[in-house]
């Protein structure tokens, strides 16, 4: 089986291309000019590595300059792409609102399609590329457009808040978008008594929790997340006593009820940040943790995660491959953006509202 860089160029190839047109040698010059991204992951990246890696973030810096290209990584990418290359870092909705105010002409996103497609429909004259568009969802692939128009029509006239792990056609038929930082505000601003929430269940189950709303779910489930358990958390306070245990709230709820804090990946960044607990465990993507850590002081971060294998398809060399070659490029088509894209603004919106 060939290894390939992307969805469809092989690996040794895109090697010997990049050779031909970038120096990635490990010069003095490449360790000067990134040596400060190496003083933030030091302590997660071995240096016997970052011969390998200071090259690529070098040509990469550089060459976003000449494409007129920004790069926005979520808080799940790698500590290499966090701090090295990355010029707007965040959550979904973080991205999202970030994606809205974007100059340059071409967004590389570094993260999942779904992510992609929401820079996309909030940038439609804007070329948009995923260094690997292999980079999936569990959530995103577990519900579909004509799903979603049969809950419709088995609760007419109940309100659809979808969350943005999602495809730009299931958005397309959605009435607002949600994200782990907003589904209880938006949850609770849209009209009515019932609300529609997919496809998380896990993420509606523990919303419906703190809302007076009846809450109709979807079985989707993020599978990173969801494999946490009770026991998993009780083996944690065992093991870490005096550490406090931090959660995303696609946890199913016994996880989230047995912990010190629950919240999107920007809260509890947030709450580690202010609250500065001696030792932390944060339940959620490895990468995350990672990056949290090399910006936090006074905190020990232990582990107690799972690593997403989609999230993990983005890397320095796919990055590099993806500028220098324009690909991949994501698009959307042009009937589904204006549905699409209204669903996430409306999003954007109620969160400004709630600010």
């Amino acid at each position: 089986m060939v290894q390939t860089i992307n969805a469809v160029t092989p690996l040794d190839e895109a090697r010997a291309i990049l050779g031909q047109h970038f120096d990635l040698k490990f010069s003095k010059a490449v360790e000067r000019a990134t040596e400060k991204v190496f003083d933030r992951v030091r302590d997660k990246i071995p240096a016997i590595e970052w011969p390998f890696y200071a090259p690529l973030i070098f040509e990469i810096n550089r060459l976003k300059k000449e494409k007129d290209a920004v790069i926005l990584a979520h808080n799940y990418q790698t500590p290499q792409i966090y701090h090295g290359v990355a010029d707007i870092v965040g959550d979904s909705l973080q991205l999202a609102i970030e994606a809205t105010k974007v100059k340059q002409s071409v967004i590389v996103q570094c993260g999942v399609h779904f992510m992609a497609e929401t820079s996309k429909l909030l940038n439609p004259e804007k070329t948009v590329l995923i260094p690997d568009s292999r980079a999936g969802c569990s959530l995103a692939s577990s519900i579909t457009a004509e799903d979603v128009l049969m809950m419709r029509a088995k609760y007419p006239g109940v309100p659809v808040v979808t969350y943005v792990n999602t495809s730009a056609a299931v958005k397309a038929v959605t009435d607002v978008c949600c994200t782990s930082s907003n589904a209880l505000d938006i949850v609770n601003r849209v009209e009515g008594d019932s609300v529609i929430m997919i496809p998380d269940q896990y993420l509606a189950q523990n919303t419906a929790k703190k809302t007076q709303k009846k809450v109709i779910t979807w079985a989707g489930a993020c599978e990173v997340h969801e494999t946490f358990t009770a026991e998993d958390i009780s083996e944690l306070r065992h093991a870490y006593p005096t550490a406090k245990i931090i959660a995303h709230p696609e946890c199913p709820p016994e996880v989230i009820d047995a912990v010190d804090f629950a919240g999107s990946t920007a809260a509890m960044i947030d709450w580690v940040k202010t609250t500065k607990p001696a030792r932390v465990v944060m339940v959620t993507e490895c990468s995350m943790s990672d990056n949290v850590a090399s910006e936090t002081t006074g905190v020990d971060f232990l582990r107690g995660c799972n690593i997403c294998p989609h999230m993990k398809r983005i890397n320095l060399e796919n990055v590099l491959w993806s500028l220098h070659t324009m690909t991949e490029e994501v698009t959307v088509p042009a009937e589904i953006i204006p549905p699409a894209r209204l669903a996430v603004e409306r999003m954007i919106e109620m969160s400004r509202k709630g600010d």
